[in-house]
């Protein structure tokens, strides 16, 4: 049995793909007004185009980590279930490492009455991780177990990753878009 197809690795590059862009585009529009108020909007779309040619570049790089880790993903189910786990766990991940820059761009603090209970305890640093291990524990464990054992959410989740890589297609134009500016630009 074959570990991919041709479609399948599209498949699970797109998959790959759509969080790091869309991340990438609301870090940019983000950015583009006071870019484009410090110096010009034509430096403010250069700015975005770099940043789209590198979110396609974290996306490779990504992508092919996510091969490697699928040679360790059992033979014996079918591609579209490898494909569906690994793309979810990519997504998760991704999730993940969003919400913690989140928390630092909207300046999130912790309540003095929390910071003063965790002070209490004996070993606070343990019991932060111990309460990290369980969120991030349920939120992988979960969804995979789903998949391996669930068609119907196996369904929900490759109608899902179709979706979202119909958006991705059109991320890619984008980088395509911004390479031809950057090459405008440094010409």
């Amino acid at each position: 049995m074959k570990q991919y197809s041709k479609q399948g690795l599209w498949s699970l590059f797109l998959v790959c793909a759509f969080p790091l862009h869309l991340w990438t585009i609301i870090l940019a529009f983000r950015d583009f007004s006071w870019v484009s108020e410090r110096t010009n909007s034509w430096d403010a779309v250069g700015v975005l185009s770099y940043g789209l040619i590198f979110a396609l570049i974290e996306s490779v790089a990504v992508f092919l980590v996510t091969i490697l880790l699928g040679f360790l993903v059992s033979k014996k189910w079918e591609e579209d279930r490898r494909n569906a786990l690994l793309g979810n766990l990519v997504l998760i991940a991704s999730l993940w490492a969003m919400a913690s820059y989140l928390y630092f761009i909207l300046q999130v603090s912790v309540s003095g009455q929390t910071i003063d209970f965790f002070v209490s305890l004996k070993h606070p640093l343990r019991f932060l991780y111990a309460i990290c291990l369980a969120l991030v524990g349920v939120t992988v464990t979960l969804p995979t177990y789903l998949i391996l054992r669930s068609e119907k959410f196996l369904q929900f989740i490759k109608g899902l990753f179709e979706r979202l890589s119909l958006l991705t297609v059109f991320y890619l134009f984008f980088d395509f878009v911004g390479l031809v500016i950057v090459i405008i630009r440094n010409v």
